[in-house]
């Protein structure tokens, strides 16, 4: 799940190499992506649309392994 965020996240942003994704394990597994701070914008989107089809396509590959997952984004 990690390397998938990586992948989507990376090909999203203009710093490539700043892009990080940080696990916690609680109850449910907490994705945090962080990115540069001028290409969180990029990541969000403009009312959230990418963030969110972001976390949809997470969710649905979580689904499978029956998982469940959030993914935060920091800059």
């Amino acid at each position: 799940m990690k390397e998938l965020i990586l992948v989507i996240a990376k090909a999203l942003v203009d710093h490539p190499e700043d892009v990080r994704v940080h696990v916690k394990d609680e109850r449910s597994t907490i994705y945090e992506l962080s990115v540069h701070p001028s290409d969180v914008g990029k990541i969000i989107g403009k009312q959230g649309r990418i963030a969110k089809a972001i976390r949809t396509v997470v969710n649905s590959a979580a689904t499978k392994s029956n998982e469940r997952v959030i993914v935060n984004i920091q800059s």
